[in-house]
């Protein structure tokens, strides 16, 4: 039932995506990671890949369940051991086949043979171990699906922040250009009216086409934004976004990593670690017999393909001990040992560099907020410095050079303050990704 319930929430979630992209409706920034984490191509690979490996599991068990298998089968000879088998299986010998002439030269004879034949294996030590390592591969392919997850939610977020950001700087250089338009304005009122020179103008016109081109490029970076966005959700068209914030708190370095060390790529590794050891044991199960039992029921006739002129069954044990292959299996076996060891060093080095990477994100989040502090504080001087020197300007106090001056400061305050703004939210973001935490702390998953 939960099951159910559960196909159905993920039902209605893409029926409302769905029709919000199709309506053209803004997106928020968790319905644009729900989105992606169901229709992302590479997830969806992954998915199959997944599956794929599931179905090793049903392989491996096969092994240690039984087998049938059903014949048919044609031969026509005058060899004779099997012209005199032939016959005995088909009930027709008779005491004439018993004459050196007929022995030595049967004629040519024909046999339809059918069976049923079936095998079960009882003890095989290596079918057990491979249906354990199988189902251990499945369940760190899980665990590589869940870490896939949490990097294509990582990848949305930063496209997601990286449009909104886009949207900020479109607006910011629109601002520039009104501003621009009033410094030119300023300029040609002042040269009319025999204040200023006309190189002055010239100077603020010039500033102004460059406020124009910074417009067209920051267009043009939006909408390339927005289709980067809609790659990583599986769509053609450009996706809008909502000005939705980054809804994650902060907390102490001792919380990230703790729960770094709980990665799932690193879960994964520690099941491949244990496969390793466990291919130690099936290098050494070939030391170990086969034990099973089998059987087979047989029907023979020399005229028609199922026919019955004669009929037999047998029933057999077996048991299979390979003693000696040429030093295979010791070889096998201290290359698997070798394998375990340099798995188990993949493992260690990776639990070093996930400590490392939450480490190196905590401090880049506590960098980026010193740097939106002092980029808030120089916007604000920014600004002041432009409405001085504007007065001055028009006061005559000032060249149009210093006015320009300061508006480029004011341009490069205003995108330094949206970049750090963002960069503040995109290392948050990356903080609970090196954690493993971005979706448990996002409440998607």
């Amino acid at each position: 039932m939960r099951l159910v319930f559960i196909s159905l929430s993920m039902f209605l979630t893409l029926f409302v995506c769905s029709n919000a992209m199709a309506a053209g409706t803004k997106m928020t920034l968790r319905e644009a990671i729900s989105y992606a984490l169901q229709n992302n191509h590479e997830l969806k690979a992954m998915r199959m890949a997944t599956e794929a490996q599931g179905e090793d599991v049903g392989i491996a068990r096969s092994y240690l369940l039984p087998k049938i298998v059903f014949e048919e089968r044609f031969m026509r000879t005058n060899n004779p051991v099997y012209s005199f088998m032939s016959k005995l299986n088909q009930s027709r010998f008779g005491v004439y086949d018993f004459e050196i002439s007929s022995l030595n030269n049967p004629r040519a004879i024909s046999d339809f043979q059918t069976s049923f034949a079936f095998e079960q294996p009882i003890f095989v030590k290596k079918a057990v171990i491979g249906l354990e390592m199988s189902k251990k591969e499945l369940e760190a392919k899980v665990e590589e699906l869940k870490q896939k997850k949490e990097e294509i939610a990582m990848k949305v977020i930063e496209v997601f922040l990286g449009v909104n950001n886009a949207k900020e700087f479109a607006e910011a250089s629109r601002k520039s250009l009104e501003e621009s338009r009033e410094h030119v304005r300023t300029a040609q009122l002042r040269y009319k009216n025999n204040l200023g020179l006309y190189s002055d103008t010239l100077r603020a016109e010039t500033a102004l086409k460059e406020a124009e081109q910074r417009v067209v490029t920051s267009e043009k970076n939006l909408n390339v934004a927005k289709r980067a966005l809609a790659l990583l959700m599986g769509l053609d068209n450009l996706v809008e976004t909502d000005d939705t914030k980054l809804s994650l708190a902060i907390k102490d370095l001792d919380y990230y990593e703790s729960h770094g060390q709980l990665r799932r790529d690193l879960r994964s590794m520690n099941i491949k670690l244990q496969n390793a050891i466990q291919n130690i044991a099936l290098a050494e199960s070939d030391y170990y017999p086969i034990i099973g039992v089998g059987g087979s029921y047989q029907r023979n006739d020399h005229r028609k393909p199922f026919g019955s002129e004669g009929d037999s069954w047998q029933l057999m044990a077996f048991l299979r001990w390979n003693v000696f292959d040429g030093s295979k299996r010791g070889h096998e076996r201290t290359k698997a040992k070798y394998q375990a060891h340099q798995i188990e060093e993949h493992y260690k080095g990776m639990k070093r560099l996930v400590s490392f990477k939450v480490y190196e994100a905590y401090q880049g989040y506590q960098e980026s907020l010193k740097n939106l502090d002092i980029a808030k504080k120089a916007y604000e001087s920014a600004k002041e410095g432009v409405r001085l020197v504007k007065m001055r300007y028009e006061n005559a106090l000032s060249p149009i050079v210093d006015l320009l001056a300061a508006q480029g400061s004011l341009d490069s305050a205003r995108a330094n303050l949206i970049y750090r703004e963002n960069e503040v939210n995109r290392n948050l973001a990356n903080l609970n990704y090196e954690s493993g935490l971005l979706l448990k702390e996002l409440a998607i998953e």
